[in-house]
Formats: structure tokens, C-alpha cells, sequence
């Protein structure tokens, strides 16, 4: 039985159903989290490897173990970005690889145990994924950036209609304090925004605005997209699981741009975006968002 206690894999099922795990060939899971997925593939097929990576060092070192313990010649773990991949192949001696799963979710286990995640939990206003890896913090950004920046950080990163207000008052606020907790952000930006919103606290959107900024989200899909041509081997499967709209957008283009019509590039497997089932949403509220994607290399001549 899986010991993860944060975080519940999304779309496992259809995750398998695209990925199709086969013996003897080797799968990258780059968003390790609480190990759900990758588990759910060793198991799913007994002949393959898994290859499962995270930038987060604690998720290795907390939800690592057990899986090693179970599976020890059939994973392996490495503390990277999925920037990383080719790196990571080359370091190994790995030519390619037959499939790759991404969730490019933050996982409960990292907004539970990381500073600066939660809306609700009041810690120091870092959500540096890897702290030994960045040095600029979410309050580095709060406090310095001028107005117009923050502006265009919770417009562009966090798609925020009240971007202009909401930056405002968080200089009025830093010109009186330094901002240096969640509660203290998340406090500011509701009386900015006041009753504007109802159904998610009114500082969902800022805080993963500067969590897709500090941690150059986007920045590093978009690299890890481009690697994985190179990653695949031929008929190699990528799927990506994305939960808001500015991944989805770069997943979707990225298929599109690179079908394989006349040249190199995917054979797109879902015509329409996967969601979860009623059923699923019912169990884990956090699939609601998820949005499946996936593509099969392949080769014209």
C-alpha cells in the first residue's frame, strides 16, 4: 500500500493508458512528488525501469525510500530539473528512453513541507522549489520589484484582472514593512481585492504568479519540451499533465508544432484534452484542474 501521505497521483489510469508501459524498456517519471505515478508504472509492468527525477530534495529523501526498498533494480532517483534531461541521459549513458511522464503540478507534500507555498499556512514567503539550486525568494520579489513589474508578473504568470490594485497596495504595505511571511501577503492582497472574490481565497492567483516566476516554471517546461524530441527513443510516449491554462497552452502548442506530418515529431494521441472523471474528482478534489496531454514520436520519411 502506498505510504504517501500528501499527495494522491491525478489521472493515474489514463496516465498508464498513454504512457503503455512494455517490458524491458525504460520510462522518465521527471516530477517525482510523492511517487504515486512512478510506483503505478513499476507495478503496472514488472520488466521495466523507471528513471524518476525531482527538484525538490526533500520528496526524494521522504518518499524515495520506500520505493527503492521495493524496487531496487528498477529505479533509480536523481535530484535535477526536467530542464535536465539530456544531462541527466548523457551522465547515465542512457541513448533514449520509451516513454516520459510530467505532472507539472505542485504537489500537496511541497506545499505542506516548503516555505511559502500555502495561502493557509503562515511560513517565510520563499517557494524556492530548490533552495540549493536559487537564490532569489517570492519576498526578494515582493519587496523590490518596482510596481510595474508586479503588474506584469501577476497579469502575465498568474492571468490575476486585479493586478494593478493588488501591486499597489503591496507597495503602500512594503513602503510601511517589510513583506516577509505568506500570512502577511495573503492578508494584504485580500483587503486589496476585497469581496471581489468568493469561491478560492483571493491570493491563489498572486502566489502562483511568483511561484511560476521564482522558479522560472514556464521557462523550464518550455526546455524540457524542446529535450524531449532528443529524449525519446523512436515511438517513445510523452505525456504531460498540466493544471492551469499557461501549461496546458505550451503542451498543446509544443504537440502541435512538432506533429510528425512531414519530419520528426509526435503523433498526437489525445485529439481532445483528458480530464478526471466525476468519479475521480469525487476522491481527489485537486484532479478537478488536471488536464492530460500526450504524443507519440514518430518518423516520416
Amino acid at each position: 500500500m502506498e505510504k504517501t501521505n500528501y499527495h494522491k497521483p491525478v489521472l493515474l489510469n489514463e496516465v498508464l493508458e498513454y504512457l503503455d508501459p512494455k517490458p524491458n524498456k525504460i520510462y522518465l517519471d521527471v516530477t517525482f512528488g510523492g511517487g504515486g505515478h512512478t510506483r503505478a508504472i513499476l507495478e503496472k509492468e514488472t520488466k521495466c525501469k523507471v528513471i524518476a527525477l525531482d527538484w525538490d530534495k526533500n520528496a526524494i529523501e521522504k518518499n524515495g525510500v520506500e520505493l527503492l526498498e521495493n524496487f531496487p533494480d528498477r529505479l533509480s532517483l536523481i535530484w535535477s530539473n526536467f530542464s535536465n534531461i539530456l544531462k541527466i541521459l548523457k551522465k547515465e549513458k542512457i541513448s533514449g528512453v520509451d516513454g516520459i511522464l510530467a505532472d507539472f503540478g505542485t504537489s500537496q507534500f511541497q506545499i505542506n513541507e516548503s516555505a511559502g507555498f500555502s495561502v493557509y499556512k503562515d511560513t517565510l514567503l520563499d517557494m524556492r522549489m530548490s533552495p540549493s539550486h536559487q537564490k532569489i525568494t517570492a519576498a526578494e520579489i515582493v519587496n523590490k520589484a518596482t510596481q510595474k513589474k508586479l503588474e506584469e508578473i501577476f497579469f502575465e504568470f498568474g492571468e490575476e484582472r486585479f493586478s494593478r490594485q493588488i501591486a499597489r497596495s503591496i507597495v503602500e504595505a512594503r513602503n510601511k514593512e517589510k513583506i516577509k511571511t505568506t500570512g502577511q501577503l495573503a492578508k494584504i492582497v485580500k483587503e486589496a481585492v476585497g469581496k471581489n472574490y468568493s469561491k478560492i481565497h483571493p491570493a491563489t492567483r498572486i502566489f502562483q504568479a511568483l511561484r511560476i516566476y521564482v522558479n522560472n516554471e514556464l521557462g523550464n517546461i518550455h526546455s524540457f519540451l524542446s529535450a524531449s524530441l532528443q529524449a525519446l527513443n523512436p515511438d517513445g510516449r510523452l505525456v504531460c499533465i498540466s493544471f492551469h491554462s499557461l501549461e496546458d497552452r505550451l503542451v498543446k502548442q509544443f504537440l502541435k508544432d512538432h506533429s510528425c506530418v512531414d519530419k520528426k515529431g509526435f503523433k498526437i494521441l489525445t485529439q481532445k484534452v483528458v480530464t478526471a472523471t466525476p468519479e475521480e474528482i469525487k476522491i481527489n478534489p485537486s484532479s478537478r484542474s488536471a488536464k492530460l496531454r500526450a504524443g507519440q514520436l514518430c518518423f516520416k520519411e
